[in-house]
Formats: C-alpha cells, sequence, structure tokens
C-alpha cells in the first residue's frame, strides 16, 4: 500500500493531483475518439461467448456456423474473432475505417464483452504506471467524463484480461 492509501482501496479511489479536475474527485476519465488503436496493433485474441457469437452472427447477417467458420479462428486461448493485415496492424476483421480517419467497428451493438469493458480491464487497471503505459497509445484515456470508482470495478469485472 502506497503511502496516504486507505486500507482496502484501489489506486483509482485516491484523488489524481494531475488529473484534469481540481474537486478532487476519484476514479478515471475516458472517452473514445475512434482512433482504432485497440481494435489493431500486434495479433492478439479477441474472445467471445456462445450467446456473443449467436448475436453477432446475427448482426452480420449469417448463421452461427456460418459466422464461426468465416469471421473466427481456433487460438490457444480459446476461440477469437480473425484479424486481417493493415497498414495500422493487424486490424479486427469488424473494424472499418473511413475517410476521415475514424475506425468503426461494424458489429458495434453486438460487439463481445471484451470490446465494451475496454480500456478498463483488469490489466490495465493493475497500477497508475500500467493506466498511463495504455494511455500513451490511447487518445481516449485520461481524457473526456469522469468514471465513477464503482463503475470502473463494475466493468472491471466482467471480464478477466
Amino acid at each position: 500500500m502506497k503511502r496516504n492509501e486507505k486500507p482496502g482501496t484501489e489506486w483509482f479511489d485516491q484523488p489524481d493531483p494531475t488529473a484534469l479536475t481540481e474537486t478532487g474527485e476519484s476514479g478515471l476519465r475516458f472517452e473514445c475518439t475512434q482512433c482504432g488503436k485497440c481494435c489493431t496493433g500486434p495479433t492478439g485474441f479477441v474472445l467471445f461467448t456462445d450467446v456473443e457469437a449467436k448475436a453477432m452472427a446475427k448482426d452480420v447477417g449469417v448463421t452461427t456456423d456460418v459466422f464461426m467458420e468465416q469471421y473466427t479462428r481456433n487460438t490457444i486461448v480459446g476461440r477469437s474473432l480473425k484479424e486481417r493485415k493493415t497498414s495500422h496492424g493487424y486490424d479486427c476483421v469488424f473494424l472499418d475505417r473511413d475517410e476521415q480517419g475514424k475506425a468503426l467497428c461494424t458489429i458495434y451493438k453486438s460487439r463481445p464483452e471484451q470490446c465494451k469493458t475496454w480500456p478498463f480491464w483488469r490489466s490495465n487497471l493493475a497500477s497508475r504506471e500500467d493506466w498511463e503505459e495504455i494511455a500513451e497509445d490511447c487518445p481516449g484515456v485520461n481524457k473526456g467524463p469522469l468514471f465513477s470508482t464503482q463503475h470502473i470495478r463494475l466493468t472491471r469485472d466482467r471480464v478477466d484480461i
């Protein structure tokens, strides 16, 4: 435990002296800029449940079997959405970039929980240093609305990443 932290709290429970707020609020700021950096980069995994697969298949307009065959792949950690090599890295197969450079998810309403919970993943919240490291790549981290510590915890606990 760091100095001035209360027992049973996490680093984001404490007001951040460098935060964009002068009110001493605790929590974290995030606002998606549609840059697509969370959906591209080195090859990785976008895991999903059977229920999510069914919803994504419906969104794409195919059967679940066709969806699994055309849009997913087996990995060492389970079934993942496929990626395609682009000038940005390995984009999620459902990432579409518009003429203005915005990255749009073509299955946004049915996207997996892993995607919905970014950036409030356990791995990103392990320490302030981990949070600041993702802020170097994600322009929405530390910007926008302040999310409460309760919201952060509930979101973090929805997936184990």
